[in-house]
């Protein structure tokens, strides 16, 4: 079984608040690139500056769970005050103790059932 655990979020910022968005991601993907477990950590924006993807890949549960609760937990509030979660979908079988976190961010589970990664 593989213990990768991907996601794709989706969230909604103003136009108007993208600039201070962009100042609040920029050290925590500083941060996150220091994790040893984070694989992957992408933002990216429409054209309109209006919805905000971001992609996420980590090695396994632990490295989910040190993620949330030591890196992004320093900047969820400044985070969540610019951006509004819209979707949230997560790939892979995460362990309970990720689980739980990820619940709190309205995540919806899909597991991989055939493919490949190189």
């Amino acid at each position: 079984m593989k213990d990768d655990i991907y996601w794709l979020c989706t969230f909604r910022v103003k136009p108007t608040d993208f600039e201070a968005f962009k100042a609040v991601v920029a050290p925590l993907v500083i941060e996150t690139r220091k994790e040893a477990g984070s694989m992957a950590y992408e933002y990216c924006v429409t054209a309109d500056h209006t919805v905000i993807h971001i992609l996420e890949h980590y090695r396994d549960s632990a490295a989910v769970v040190h993620h949330v609760t030591k890196t992004f937990s320093q900047f969820a509030a400044n985070f969540t005050a610019l951006a509004a979660v819209e979707s949230f979908t997560v790939y892979g079988s995460p362990l309970p103790d990720a689980k739980a976190i990820l619940d709190g961010f309205g995540a919806v589970y899909v597991t991989p059932f055939d493919g490949f990664t190189k």
